[in-house]
């Protein structure tokens, strides 16, 4: 194996993720806007969304979350008796409508870095797709 094979520790990948950068390097950034990704690491090269549909895992990582902070949320104000039952549903209602938008970046980084931990880029059948494009390009 070579250094840049190596498997990364998993609180690393994630140390990289939560900065919002690239798992496998850590240098360059994973977002170029609020919503707009950039293709590839501007570092080390590995593609952020390897094929169509990647990236619907993120979805998890933002769902989960979000659900989970909710209802501990709704729980801790409900037992500790804080505010009314209204005024819980209407905070807890807009944390779980604008929590996600603001952590959507996140989940997607966390994402990679899960999927780098499991399946690090690139694979064999990303390794001969790329062998493939150079042969096509020559």
């Amino acid at each position: 194996m070579t250094e840049d094979s190596e498997p990364r520790p998993f609180g690393l990948l994630q140390w990289r993720a939560l900065r919002l950068k690239c798992p496998k390097c850590g240098k360059a950034p994973i977002f170029r806007g609020w919503f707009s990704m950039n293709d590839a690491c501007a570092g080390c090269g590995r593609r952020f969304n390897r094929e169509a549909g990647y990236l619907l895992g993120s979805i998890y990582f933002n769902y989960g979350i979000t659900a989970s902070l909710v209802v501990i949320m709704y729980f801790a104000m409900f037992f500790g008796n804080v505010l009314t039952d209204t005024q819980r549903l209407i905070l807890l209602t807009s944390f779980g409508v604008l929590f996600p938008m603001w952590f959507f970046r996140y989940a997607r980084a966390l994402w990679i870095a899960f999927d780098e931990l499991w399946d690090p880029w690139p694979n064999e059948e990303e390794v001969r797709r790329m062998q493939a494009e150079r042969g096509t390009q020559r």
